[in-house]
């Protein structure tokens, strides 16, 4: 499987948000999430990186 987790950065440190991401769009000043499984999550924030070769988005809190 090649889906990413996706991290909240906060404090200096990433905290896991949501795993085997499958889906992420912008929907206004919000990202929308949905994993393999069909959890979905709306995050309020931005998106800081993404690492395709480590399968990992990380967001931030504006």
């Amino acid at each position: 499987m090649c889906e990413a987790n996706a991290y909240i950065y906060e404090d200096g440190k990433e905290i896991l948000y949501l795993e085997n991401v499958d889906i992420m769009r912008p929907e206004g000043d919000k990202i929308y999430l949905r994993n393999f499984f069909g959890e979905q999550k709306l995050f309020e924030g931005e998106i800081k990186e993404i690492s395709l070769l480590n399968h990992k988005i990380v967001l931030k809190k504006k």
